[in-house]
């Protein structure tokens, strides 16, 4: 889906933060976020990313500059959002069923019982957890725990799901299960999703643009790369796409390199460079 055909769902203008009076964390942050569309957003520690996220979700306040969703200003959290933190964040001494419920009443305070045990055994077989219905939190897994929450959030209907590096307190092998869910389950529904991750593999996966920041303090939106390799993308064969290494080897050259630079610079654009494999040869250098 090309952004010419895409429909707009979420608008950042200007939007700047600071605490005190110290410096910004970030200024000038300037995107669109198109429907059924997948971001990723990656940058180093400091660079404001959680508080870019916060921000989306209404948590917190910019100091300055807009969230425009529909035809409306983004100043506190509403249904429309679903967040999956860092971690969990489940309510530990409600069962599995309860925190999905509680979810899904939430958004439809009257649901009748009946369609309400069928909304969360839905969901749970989205992540493929219909056997833990009525454990308590503290019987699962790291990554089950993890599961439950993407559930949870999918259960409201959310029009955007924002996800916190909610894969990165994961051993591999489960972050990877995950990740496969993760894909089939955004395919299915075509959910509109913002995620920070610090894993570049990850981003690639799942990401149809990939957002860098420059080093914070004073961090900006520096690039955005479009990412060429068709979906579905399945993690035991992307590695064999042409654009793979060229936008792998592009990010890890933002990361280690040109982030700090970035940072340093007095002249700055508003607008992000964009990067597409397939209408330039960029290497990345």
């Amino acid at each position: 889906m090309s952004n010419n055909d895409a429909q707009n769902l979420i608008e950042l203008r200007n939007l700047t933060k600071h605490y005190g009076t110290g410096e910004n964390v970030f200024e000038n942050v300037n995107f669109d976020i198109y429907k059924n569309e997948f971001i990723c957003l990656i940058g180093h520690s400091g660079c404001g990313k959680s508080t870019i996220l916060n921000t989306l979700a209404g948590l917190e306040k910019a100091s300055s500059g807009e969230i425009i969703m529909g035809d409306k200003a983004v100043t506190a959290p509403g249904l429309e959002r679903g967040v999956v933190f860092q971690s969990h964040a489940l309510l530990p001494w409600l069962s599995v069923s309860d925190n999905i419920a509680f979810a899904i009443k939430a958004k439809t305070p009257n649901i009748s019982a009946k369609y309400l045990d069928e909304q969360i055994n839905h969901y749970l077989g989205m992540v493929s957890l219909a056997g833990v219905k009525h454990k308590k939190p503290s019987e699962l897994s790291g990554g089950m725990k993890q599961r439950v929450g993407i559930a949870r959030a999918f259960a409201t209907q959310p029009k955007m799901l924002l996800m916190d590096e909610p894969f990165g307190a994961l051993d591999a092998l489960t972050r990877g299960v995950i990740q496969d869910e993760l894909v089939n389950i955004v395919n299915e529904t075509h959910q509109t999703v913002f995620m920070i991750t610090h894993d570049i593999d990850e981003a690639i996966l799942l990401a149809d643009r990939i957002f860098l920041m420059s080093n914070g303090p004073r961090a900006f939106l520096a690039e955005i790369v479009e990412n060429t390799i068709p979906k579905p993308r399945h993690r035991d064969d992307i590695h064999h796409h042409s654009h793979y290494y060229k936008i792998r080897n592009h990010l890890l050259d933002f990361l280690l390199h040109r982030s700090k630079t970035l940072q340093q610079q007095s002249d700055r654009g508003t607008l992000p460079r964009v990067i597409n494999f397939k209408h330039e040869s960029w290497d990345g250098l």
